[in-house]
């Protein structure tokens, strides 16, 4: 069994080494799979088109269609070659072995059996096109079923997908088919593209928390627009006993929106995302023509200007807070059934991002205003170049925002009802807000400013 299965591996590949060159790399490759531990046995179901196993030659009529009897044996070694090979699943961190090929079968295009799991595995295990089917080999997909063995259909499952060489743009729509305590599964969704790393397909509260305190950090470092907004905040204050409390603001604010927009309480409309776009860039010019007056002005009173910046930093915290959301829709979907706990886990994340922005900003700033430029000078001018890029950025992004035709709501149950979580929103705001006027305005209200101001 072991050496017939090596060497149809081994005839393949001579197969692709004579006929390298007579398949080009698809640009756009999409595979449809099923996870499922049944027992003792966990299924998996693939569905990806054939001409993405571009080094096989399948064998063609003397018409050009695909020769669907000769090609019946071979489709057993490519899924092995193509398909298994390029997955790693893992069973409580355990990696599995090799599957076995259960069954395959060749489907048309416009075949719809993946719709559902059972409809799949029904197909690929009695379903067979008529071999005088017509149809050339490149329109064609191929359907496996694989199967590993597993110690418990409860274990704890992962996967590594490695099939972003079939193409040069790769997405994959996993759906994986949960048993839980009480017998029945649940369907969990998971769709990504090329070659995501390391998946876990049902994490422990502690294993989303901190994939999602590394994507709130590193989001951070990534988002250009956040990190001036942070830059526009630390310019005139430079103290971190001040500063902290103000980013603080900024951040419980964005909590409060990521975590509504997360469970779909924000609009759905398609001008959303382009108006929030839109508002974060209207906030880092305001924050930094805000720096302009006041370093042009010399306020003395600083205590009322740091009650001032928590607030706005506060008030557009509640933007940006939609923003992380339009960046974490992909990322949620690998929170499991942790998604209150995943959502805090990356703010927590994005406040040590921002406290490392901190430590970098304050000292550079420091050391520039004391040996290059004057404090004035160079807060109107930092903030004049971040003014400056922001600018362009509110422009082309309104540009985008004025091409979305806005039509007022429909006046139903379902408007009134999204009302009504709306204002349950306003009210946590508020209350937010007042607790902080409460705190904060004591806090500020014996600072002191800087002897040079």
């Amino acid at each position: 069994m072991h050496s017939s299965k090596t060497l149809g591996l081994t005839m393949l590949a001579l197969a692709a080494s004579a006929g390298a060159v007579a398949h080009d790399i698809p640009n756009d490759v999409t595979i449809q799979a099923f996870l499922k531990p049944e027992g003792q046995r966990l299924r998996l179901l693939i569905r990806a088109p054939m001409k993405a196993m571009r080094d096989i030659e399948f064998p063609q009529t003397a018409a050009g269609f695909l020769d669907l009897a000769r090609t019946g044996p071979l489709l057993p070694d490519a899924a092995t070659l193509w398909i298994a090979d390029a997955i790693a699943v893992y069973e409580n961190d355990a990696r599995l072995p090799r599957p076995r090929v259960v069954a395959t079968t060749v489907s048309l295009e416009s075949d719809k059996s993946f719709a559902s799991y059972d409809e799949a595995l029904a197909h690929v295990n009695s379903a067979k096109l008529p071999l005088d089917t017509q149809v050339v080999w490149n329109q064609t997909m191929l359907d496996v079923l694989f199967e590993y063995p597993i110690q418990s259909e409860r274990s704890q499952f992962s996967i590594d997908s490695g099939l972003g060489r079939l193409g040069l743009r790769v997405v994959t729509g996993l759906r994986f088919l949960a048993q839980q305590e009480s017998g029945k599964y649940v369907v969990r969704a998971f769709e990504f593209e090329s070659n995501p790393g390391l998946v876990r397909l049902d994490p422990r509260w502690h294993q989303a928390a901190l994939l999602f305190v590394r994507e709130g950090f590193l989001h951070i470092l990534d988002g250009t627009d956040h990190l001036l907004f942070l830059l526009c905040l630390v310019i005139p204050l430079r103290r971190f006993r001040v500063l902290i409390p103000v980013v603080t603001a900024f951040t419980v604010a964005h909590s409060i929106t990521l975590i509504a927009s997360a469970y779909n309480l924000g609009p759905d409309a398609l001008w959303f995302p382009p108006l929030i776009e839109t508002l974060i860039a209207v906030s880092i010019v305001y924050m930094a023509f805000e720096n302009i007056i006041a370093a042009a002005g010399a306020e003395p009173n600083l205590g009322k200007r740091l009650k001032k910046r928590w607030m706005v930093a506060f008030g557009f915290g509640l933007v940006h807070g939609f923003g992380f959301s339009f960046a974490l829709k992909q990322t949620m979907q690998f929170a499991g059934e942790h998604l209150l706990t995943s959502l805090l886990s990356f703010n927590i994340g994005v406040e040590l991002g921002q406290l490392l922005v901190l430590m970098l900003m304050v000292p550079a700033l420091e050391l520039l205003f004391r040996y290059a430029v004057t404090e004035r000078l160079g807060t109107i001018l930092l903030s004049a170049l971040v003014a400056h890029t922001s600018w362009h950025w509110m422009t082309e992004r309104w540009e985008r925002l004025r091409q979305f035709r806005f039509n007022w709501p429909e006046i139903n149950a379902a408007f009134l009802a999204s009302t009504l979580r709306w204002m349950m929103i306003l009210v946590i705001v508020a209350g937010v807000w007042w607790l902080g006027s409460a705190v904060l305005g004591r806090f500020f209200a014996g600072t002191r400013p800087r002897e040079n101001e």
